[in-house]
């Protein structure tokens, strides 16, 4: 709940504090400040300082921005996974993708090497996608960096495979441009065909489950609490992605195998 340079500036007693604070923030948000003073064993005086030091005039203002605080960071209900996938699988029953994977396989078949591309969670997908084509036979390679140099040069005759929940992730934008403009073609496998990757991508297999995030502050400082820019954690399931990229992969090996 505090930066680290407000951190650095506390004496013992503020650290003891601050220490209770944090293991006890709904209790402390409406607590009097005698009875803080009591249960961490400090005076009135030193919580006054304590509050000066995150600009607050007075035990009062603290607790209105520690409500502030519990108020933006509660915790999002998460939904069951069950309907998402099962919606997911009941449009692969209807054969909504299957064409596209089937696109997706040829292209990939034709080519020397494989490069994933992915940030977080899709990140952690990229590697798994490149270990799993790698098992039938396609050697592939990830990039889960925003910032790994590619020297596309070296890549004569390859396929990117590019993951992306939302398909606007700027820094996979980036890598798409640079592999497109030295020819390389790209694959992408995104939640939505109406995305910025989708729409840049040779071939895009698109799944369409409901995303689902949190909100999160950007920071814990309670100085500038109410400034706070909001970001948020992507839970969106990743099952589709595998399914996928294992259809992927399999329909190579049939490929490969004829």
């Amino acid at each position: 709940m505090f930066t680290s340079e407000i951190i650095a500036s506390l004496n013992e007693l503020e650290t003891s504090l601050y220490n209770y604070i944090c293991k006890n923030e709904n209790k402390v948000a409406y607590m009097r400040i005698r009875e803080l003073a009591q249960e961490t064993h400090v005076s009135t005086s030193t919580i006054l300082r304590f509050c000066k030091k995150l600009n607050c005039e007075g035990f009062s203002e603290f607790k209105t921005k520690m409500k502030l605080h519990l108020e933006e960071t509660k915790k999002t209900n998460i939904k069951n996974i069950e309907h998402s996938v099962l919606e997911f699988f009941e449009r692969i029953s209807q054969g909504t993708i299957e064409e596209n994977v089937k696109m997706a396989a040829n292209l990939v078949a034709e080519s020397n090497n494989i490069i994933f591309i992915g940030i977080g969670s899709s990140g952690i997908m990229a590697e798994y996608g490149a270990r799993y084509f790698s098992s039938v036979g396609k050697f592939s390679m990830y990039i889960k960096d925003p910032y790994f140099p590619i020297h596309t040069k070296l890549l004569s005759n390859s396929v990117a495979i590019a993951l992306s929940v939302s398909g606007e992730t700027p820094p996979i934008i980036s890598h798409i441009n640079q592999l497109k403009e030295q020819g390389i073609k790209v694959i992408s496998i995104t939640n939505s065909k109406y995305s910025t990757i989708a729409k840049i991508s040779d071939i895009n297999v698109s799944y369409y489950v409901t995303e689902e995030r949190f909100e999160t502050s950007n920071s814990h400082n309670l100085q500038h609490l109410t400034e706070n820019e909001v970001t948020y954690s992507d839970i969106t399931t990743q099952v589709p992605v595998v399914y996928i990229l294992e259809a992927i992969a399999r329909q190579i090996y049939k490929l490969n195998d004829k």
